[in-house]
């Protein structure tokens, strides 16, 4: 995307921050833009569920830090995410070409580590066995460009902030009177 244009979907959307939620995703679809949304709540214990369109995700904490075990912890989860969509383009790559993709195999590994800690590293292992040297470069390439990776390798800037406003005066329980 151009700059000038860039410039001009940063203008729209700042304008479009303080107002209705569809305007913004109207002016952001205009400029070529393609808007998602994950919806995160609380489950049971140390469980999290995320929504989107008609799914249901529940990420969870393994037993020993004290979750259920009921799903992949929020990290395992991302590293899943990255290792489905490298998939998808990596079959889409050997379907094109009329290769099988039934024995494809992608291993995604992450080193955890730094302060504060995060992932350091993340490795993507791609298993074609039966495959040429040329199939196999060009497996590799359809793999790096996975959306995912992509985003990784030029990471977006992340916006953290409140959906609503601060009530002013004391909590809501303190304002609250009981009836005798």
């Amino acid at each position: 995307m151009t700059h000038s244009i860039e410039k001009s979907v940063r203008s729209l959307a700042v304008a479009a921050r303080n107002g209705r939620g569809c305007l913004r995703a109207t002016l952001m679809a205009k400029a070529g833009y393609e808007i998602m949304q994950v919806r995160v709540r609380h489950g049971k214990n140390k469980q999290s569920q995320a929504f989107a369109r008609f799914h249901r995700v529940v990420c969870d904490q393994p037993f020993d830090e004290g979750g259920s075990d009921t799903g992949m912890t929020p990290p395992e989860l991302m590293l899943a995410a990255l290792g489905c969509c490298a998939m998808h383009y990596a079959s889409e790559y050997l379907k094109a070409r009329h290769l099988a993709p039934a024995e494809l195999e992608l291993r995604v590994n992450a080193e955890k580590g730094g302060h504060p800690a995060r992932l350091t590293g993340i490795a993507i292992e791609v298993d074609a066995p039966g495959l040429g040297i040329r199939a196999r470069e060009g497996l590799l390439k359809a793999v790096e460009a996975c959306l995912l990776h992509r985003t990784l390798k030029d990471p977006p800037k992340v916006r953290i902030a409140m959906a609503t406003r601060v009530l002013e005066g004391p909590p809501a329980k303190e304002r609250v009177q009981v009836a005798s």
